[in-house]
């Protein structure tokens, strides 16, 4: 049985789990206000130049050039931009995750801890009760882990996609602004 320490103990561990947690999540929206922020400006300034830069512009030659110059570093600006959003998200889930976990892993071993007071004090002829109440532990956590594997492949997988993707905007952008030039 779980004494009032034990259980004083957990809660503690829980509350002090949130406040990491809600610092974490605050860390991540401080990182996004300061992307946005910077990604702001620079497109202030960019703007400012471009307006300068038309306004420089003496033929259709001249601006169809101008435009097809413009192209290129947009795009890749938006795929570094998206980027660092990705790094953002996923920092962030990296840390909620790894919470998480470090949680359920010590739910576990408290369960684990909890079944095997309970069978050592049971009566006798209960073996196979307990073997069972055994063997659906173990099954639990053999689930549990499979699905931690799973959720870090299809994280992984996700990740090579986004990059994939990223690279073919770029890589497609490329293409025709230097069949233009």
């Amino acid at each position: 049985m779980l004494t009032a320490e034990q259980v004083m103990a957990s809660q503690k561990a829980t509350m002090e789990t949130l406040f990491g947690l809600t610092g974490k999540a605050f860390e991540g929206v401080e990182k996004l206000v300061e992307l946005n922020l910077q990604a702001s400006k620079t497109a202030l300034a960019e703007t400012a130049n471009q307006t300068q830069a038309l306004l420089s512009v003496r033929d259709a030659q001249e601006l169809l050039a101008m435009h097809a110059g413009l192209m290129q570093p947009l795009a890749e600006k938006s795929a570094a931009y998206s980027r660092h959003l990705y790094d953002i998200a996923t920092g962030t889930s990296a840390e909620f995750s790894k919470a998480l976990e470090g949680q359920a892993t010590e739910a576990q071993a408290q369960f684990v801890g909890l079944v095997d007071s309970v069978t050592k004090n049971a009566p006798a002829g209960s073996e196979t009760a307990v073997a069972i109440m055994k063997s659906a532990v173990a099954a639990a956590n053999n689930a549990f882990e499979s699905i931690q594997k799973s959720v870090k492949q299809a994280t992984d997988m996700a990740e090579a996609n986004f990059t994939t993707v990223s690279n073919t905007a770029v890589n497609a952008v490329k293409a025709p602004v230097a069949k233009k030039r």
